[in-house]
């Protein structure tokens, strides 16, 4: 073997070996490596040989225990990925904030309150003639907007837009001086060249995209009409005004995501409408006025509708399209109540239910749109809640006394029914609402004079109260979710408590007028002992029918309770008797003579053994065992 060739396999060898103890040494200490044959290595570390003239030699052939040559090479290392996630811009600061706008809006304010001064200096000593005041101002305007610009490009955005805040202002009030101060123009120019303005305005913020541009440009459109009144009623000339900014509003938002602007120029819209109604408003303008606050409510009830569209503001933002349809609903509402009210209050009525069924189409329409499922199923529920509002309110509008008990009843019942037609919980909260609304001036309120015992309309309300309690429960018992089968738990317990209350009214009732009878000033032929015992029997009488009623309603429920195998009608009728049993015991063995006492001991006696007797047989296996023969069980 040439030498140079058994040098060569000997350093092979060395290498090999020593790669092996270094990647065992790596494993031991959990480090990784990439082992590579030590001729691949050799071979990418030196160039290719030249091609021999000769015949190449033969390898060496390698014995039996020889073991491949590996080099010890490390991974290249992998180039970082560059982070995609962008730099958070740092938030300005309070001494920043305070700076770059606080400062500057404090600046203007201040240029603004010397160049007056020095106006008005100049104008007392008459260096200024009004026209020429007028046209400094005007010049004085215009330039300002200009000037403005420049810090717009140079991304001065705040600063541009406070300096056209001055601007417009300048123009503004310059007109408003023109025609009001000096007469240098009649009003309908200056209202002209006011309108002129708010355009120029409104068409910057559309073309710089700058909300804050469109709000200078509302606030001047709904200034122009106090900045050129004259103190003359001129509804039409400003109501129409007022509408064509409104829709103007409405066609800007439906572009732009500034609904801020609705709750502008609503307001706007609200507070020259009352400063109007307050100043000029009588009787003879009805027609007219109630059709401006329609315009002004369908406006403004279809806007809404057009702003769902997300725009990325704040939550606050997100619902003013709620907040706005139900606002002004009840606005509209109260100003046609007041026009309407004192012509004819029937009339109110019927225009609350014409507002329920507007409101009733447009959540329809907004169930049917769905642009936006989150916004959109509020506004539903919102518009379908209005509606049932206005249907509440209209029926103590349209009725009196009872009849509005009546009315709240048989509003719950149809919305009860409406909402287990279509699965709607919301409507079945508004039903309890009504029946709540209803319960509560039935038991508080409602003042019944009756004649005729049992049929007469204090129990037909009652009876319309119980059989809409009775739907509630028949609902909720056919629902699986806890909380129905509890409200139906709680109308099963009202509706127990109404029938008793009912019934023992009658009771009262009647013998109050028995006593009324007996409490007259005695005739010549009747003593005043008679008249005392006659009062005292009638007590009596009722006092013991109190007694007897209740045990008989106890024992009708302890029956119903058996057969339905209900535990909890039969706990009610339980409590019942329990309480019977105490004004027998407590209450009649004192008041009552003695054969009403008997009776009443007796048919309490016999009624709970009764109960007692069927418990203790089990007739209807209550206690989940089968029944024994007769003969065969305990009790036997």
């Amino acid at each position: 073997m040439d030498p140079s060739q058994s040098d060569l396999e000997s350093i092979r060898r060395m290498l090999a070996d020593l790669t092996e103890r270094v990647h065992r040494i790596e494993r031991k200490l959990g480090m990784e490596a990439e082992l590579v044959p030590l001729e691949r290595t050799l071979s990418a570390a030196t160039p290719a040989p030249e091609p021999p003239s000769a015949a190449p030699t033969r390898p060496p052939a390698e014995t039996a225990g020889s073991r491949p040559s590996y080099s010890l090479v490390s991974p290249s290392p992998v180039p970082p990925t560059p982070s995609k996630i962008a730099p958070r811009q740092p938030q300005p600061d309070l001494e920043s904030r305070i700076g770059s706008h606080w400062l500057n809006r404090i600046g203007i304010a201040a240029l603004l309150i010397g160049i007056s001064y020095f106006l008005k200096f100049a104008f007392e000593n008459n260096w200024i003639g009004p026209a020429g005041r007028v046209t400094i101002g005007l010049i004085a305007g215009i330039a300002i907007l200009f000037w403005s610009e420049r810090f717009r490009v140079k991304d001065y955005k705040a600063f541009s837009y406070s300096l056209k805040a001055v601007g417009i202002g300048a123009l503004y009030l310059s007109l408003w001086a023109a025609f009001h101060l000096y007469s240098l123009v009649p009003g309908a120019v200056a209202f002209f060249m006011m309108l002129i303005v708010t355009a120029a305005a409104a068409t910057m913020a559309l073309a710089q995209d700058a909300q804050i541009l469109a709000v200078f440009a509302l606030v001047g459109g709904f200034s122009t009409p106090l900045l050129v009144s004259t103190g003359q009623n001129r509804e039409v000339a400003l109501f129409s005004y007022v509408a064509l900014l409104d829709i103007a509003t409405l066609v800007l938002v439906a572009f732009k995501p500034w609904r801020r602007l609705l709750v502008m120029s609503y307001a706007g819209t609200v507070l020259l409408y009352v400063a109007w109604s307050a100043e000029f408003y009588d009787r003879s303008q009805l027609g007219v006025t109630l059709a401006f606050a329609t315009l002004f409510f369908a406006i403004f009830a279809v806007a809404p509708l057009l702003t769902l569209h997300p725009e990325g503001e704040s939550p606050f933002f997100a619902a003013i399209p709620s907040v706005l349809a139900f606002v002004n609903a009840g606005v509209y509402f109260l100003e046609a109540y007041i026009i309407i009210e004192e012509v004819n209050k029937t009339y109110m009525a019927w225009f609350a239910l014409a507002l329920a069924a507007i409101y009733i189409l447009l959540s329809r329409l907004i169930h049917a749109r769905n642009l936006v499922p989150g916004a959109s199923q509020i506004l539903y529920f919102l518009h379908l809640a209005v509606a049932i509002g206005f249907v509440t309110v209209a029926i103590p509008i349209r009725l009196d006394a009872h009849w509005i008990t009546i009315g709240w009843f048989i509003e719950a019942g149809v919305l009860l029914w409406i909402a287990n037609r279509v699965q709607s919980d919301f409507l079945n909260v508004f039903a309890l609402a009504a029946l709540a609304l209803g319960v509560l001036r039935l038991l508080a309120f409602d003042n019944f004079r009756t004649t005729q015992l049992i049929f007469n309309l204090r129990m037909a309300t009652y009876a319309v109260a119980i059989a809409v309690l009775g739907a509630v429960a028949w609902y909720g018992s056919k629902r699986e979710d806890e909380s129905a089968r509890t409200v139906a738990r709680i109308a099963v317990v009202s509706l127990n408590v109404l029938a008793l209350i009912a019934l023992s009214r009658e009771v009262a009732d009647y013998f109050s007028r028995q006593i009324a009878a007996v409490s007259r000033p005695p005739v010549l032929h009747q003593g005043w002992s008679t008249a005392y015992i006659n009062l005292r029997r009638n007590e009596i009488e009722r006092d013991f029918t109190f007694s007897a009623l209740w045990m008989a309603y106890g024992a009708m429920l302890m029956l119903i309770g058996f057969l339905r195998r209900s535990a909890f009608v039969r706990w009610q009728a339980l409590l019942l008797i329990a309480l019977t049993i105490a004004k027998v015991f407590v209450y009649d063995v004192s008041e009552l003579d003695r054969q009403y006492r008997i009776v009443s001991f007796m048919i309490l006696g016999v009624l709970l053994l009764g109960i007692s007797f069927v418990y203790q047989r089990d007739w209807l296996q209550l206690s989940g065992k089968r029944a024994r023969p007769e003969g065969n069980t305990p009790d036997a």
